[in-house]
């Protein structure tokens, strides 16, 4: 590795993920290793089922605590911090003409709770209604809109608000509105407009203003084409026709610096520039896909001689496991996969496409299974004495069983267990929000036993599932060699293995397995400062930075390994060691902070097991104030087109090292028997819908 430069060693950057259950904050150097990490709670209101809300006070605060807290923990000079981006769930913030909250419901008068939270399943009948129309622009979401995407919810609104409110309605993608509090800037992403709201960059399809007249006329919704889009981000062109200059950005492509009240929030400085944000399953797929694996696999390496920059990207797969999973592809080309989010030209990079497959429930999923198990208690005091967490028991205890039943393996302990756990619905492939779960095999033996054995068929129909999303997509046209996971589930050795297994493919995990979608947004960020240092050298930021390196001690500072004088960071990995898990090491961060001494940053707040939610599950011209940050005078908003090399050049150099979990050979007897299931698991979804079908058909007939 090259020496580094002393202004090099000393830039640091902020990352930011709002997830389902909790905002998280992570502080990294300029070599990827984080230095901090903060955790706080946000709530969720769920005053009727499906009705699901938040409060974008409340998430805004949490942040800002967050960031100090990693700021104070690292040690690190705040006026050394370059770059923050940030990422959150695909929920939809509603506020009005003067950026005050606007209540959501069901009960409209309390505007605390703004936020439509993703998971939110109250828009049923609008998005039925929306995908009726067959649209054009429902051919770049997987050929219909998911009731969990922005449009169907903005709809919902307009048939329950009384209407002299929702006219002063605009609405926001959570991460578009925290750059937008963090700048003071009318900028939006092309990951949360193109992914979850219908927009088609310019040149898709004809499109000349990104957003379609005709669609949203037709699904009755004419007050977002009013004024040029202004509810919505505004026409995705240049200049609108007021004359008012608006930017749609690819993700780290650089938005502004903070303004002013924001950086006194956050405890930043005015000259730290803001990346444009992401949904937060795209932050995984940043933070973990550009991993240099701890053993050669052939496609990667491959991919690594033949192609450049962020096209070295296509073909890995990102896995981004929380309370659900998303599946991230990167193509050159456009690629349409039935029931596969997609395909999303700019969102990731310019001229490159991504499709987002998903599972509705996963982390949830195995939360639910235990918990509604009458075991539960009893697992709960057996793993609490052992002081392991409830799936390290449930691995062991699983282990144990095939010795004292005789059986062949773990896998054929679940053989005759048909588990099909599509609890919330279907996202991919089938996008069927009326999907249910259905279990053929139980019994009355309400034992510690029997709930280990579901749990192993939670975890199998996780992996079938998998495979059925990663087989639709190769299908299409997809060339998938590689799953880059992330998440609090990669702790779960026996869900690792399952993966591998079922999909045939290796699994990665990532260097930083609780932390990877905060990383990446810190990534973003990193990318925003390299971007603005390469444009923008005679502003006034700049200077303001110039000036915070001057007169320092480079003995003082900190190498990469986080040890020692400056001297050695030319010498020095860039990657300290990382919390790599062994198949039944489900630990959470504070147990491995705490009796590895591996973990190489502090842990504040709350930490978590895989159950816990974690992200992922990431407008127009709007009034906005005036903006009071004076050292964002004269500076450009127009990005290099090459930004997705940018991208790819800051994740390889800083994300480190990934552990391989390899499948087992093809003629392996748990491999076939997985096969085999995996055709019965095809069947249950199958015949699911036809039962459904037969029925609603003779319950039509009653009605007449």
């Amino acid at each position: 590795m090259a020496a580094i430069s002393l202004e090099q060693a000393m830039i640091y950057y902020v990352g930011v993920d709002v997830g389902t259950g909790s905002a998280r904050a992570c502080i990294i150097d300029n070599t990827g290793n984080i230095l901090s990490l903060a955790e706080k709670p946000i709530q969720r209101e769920e005053l009727k089922p499906n009705y699901i809300t938040q409060s974008s006070q409340e998430i805004w605060q949490s942040i800002c605590h967050c960031v100090k807290s990693v700021v104070r923990d690292s040690g690190v000079p705040v006026e050394r911090i370059h770059g923050i981006g940030f990422d959150a769930t695909c929920s939809l913030v509603v506020v009005d003409d003067e950026d005050k909250e606007v209540g959501v419901g069901p009960v409209f008068a309390n505007n605390d709770q703004n936020i439509v939270l993703w998971m939110d399943h109250r828009a049923i009948a609008e998005t039925n209604e929306i995908n009726a129309t067959n649209d054009k622009c429902l051919k770049y979401v997987g050929g219909q809109m998911s009731v969990e995407m922005e449009i169907p919810k903005i709809k919902w609104l307009k048939n329950n608000l009384p209407k002299e409110q929702f006219d002063k309605c605009k609405f926001f993608d959570l991460a578009d509105y925290l750059t937008f509090k963090a700048t003071n800037k009318d900028t939006r992403s092309f990951c949360s407009t193109v992914c979850k709201q219908g927009l088609i960059p310019i040149g898709v399809e004809g499109s000349k203003e990104g957003w379609s007249k005709d669609f949203l006329n037709a699904i009755n919704l004419p007050e977002l084409v009013e004024n040029d889009f202004a509810k919505i981000g505004g026409p995705a062109t240049a200049t609108a026709a007021d004359g008012t200059t608006h930017s749609f950005l690819s993700a780290g492509e650089y938005v502004g610096a903070l303004d002013e009240e924001a950086a006194e929030e956050l405890g930043l400085p005015v000259h730290c520039v803001v990346g444009s944000g992401v949904i937060d399953a795209y932050a995984g797929w940043v933070g973990t896909v550009a991993a240099q694996t701890d053993v050669e696999l052939p496609d990667l390496a491959e991919a690594d001689r033949t192609k450049k920059g962020i096209d070295r990207a296509t073909g890995r797969l990102a896995a981004v496991a929380g309370t659900s999973t998303c599946h991230i592809a990167l193509s050159r080309d456009p690629v349409f996969v039935n029931g596969v989010w997609g395909p999303y030209r700019d969102v990731m990079a310019h001229g490159f496409w991504a499709a987002e497959g998903g599972q509705s429930c996963t982390g949830a999923l195995l939360a639910h299974v235990m918990s509604t198990h009458p075991a539960f208690t009893e697992l709960s005091h057996l793993s609490d004495a052992a002081n392991i967490s409830k799936f390290d028991y449930l691995n062991s205890r699983l282990e144990t069983l095939v010795q004292q039943r005789g059986d062949r393996s773990v896998v054929a302990l679940a053989k005759h267990l048909y588990f099909y756990g599509d609890y919330h619905g279907n996202r991919s492939p089938i996008a069927d929000p009326s999907m249910r779960a259905a279990i053929i095999g139980q019994s009355m033996d309400n034992s510690i036993d029997d709930l280990a054995i579901m749990y192993l068929g939670a975890c199998e129909f996780i992996a079938q599932q998998t495979r059925q999303i990663v087989e639709k997509m190769c299908d299409a046209g997809h060339q998938i060699s590689t799953i880059f996971m992330s998440g609090g589930q990669c702790r779960n050795g026996l869900l690792m293995r399952l993966l591998a297994d079922c999909t045939g493919l290796p699994i990665i995990i990532p260097r930083y397995i609780d932390a990877a979608v905060v990383f990446g947004s810190a990534l973003l960020g990193a990318v925003a400062s390299e971007s603005f240092n390469s444009h923008h050298a005679k502003s006034e930021i700049t200077r303001r930075r110039k000036s915070s390196l001057t007169n320092l001690d480079p003995s003082s500072l900190p190498s990469a390994s986080g040890k020692g004088p400056l001297s050695q960071l030319g010498k020095m990995k860039p990657d300290w060691p990382s919390p790599y898990t062994a198949p039944h090491a489900t630990s959470s961060t504070s147990q491995i902070a705490a009796t590895s001494g591996s973990f190489p940053f502090p842990v504040v707040g709350e930490s978590s097991e895989a159950i816990t939610e974690e992200a992922n599950d990431s407008e127009g011209p709007v009034s906005f104030k005036p903006t009071r940050a004076t050292s964002q005078e004269g500076l450009a908003t127009r990005n290099p087109p090459n930004n997705g090399d940018a991208l790819w050049d800051v994740m390889y150099q800083m994300t480190g090292g990934g552990k391989v979990v390899r499948p087992s050979p093809e003629d392996d007897p748990d491999r076939v028997l997985l096969n085999a299931k995996y055709k019965i698991f095809l069947d249950m979804a199958d015949s699911q819908r036809r039962y459904r079908e037969a029925i609603d058909k003779v319950e039509k007939a009653i009605a007449k």
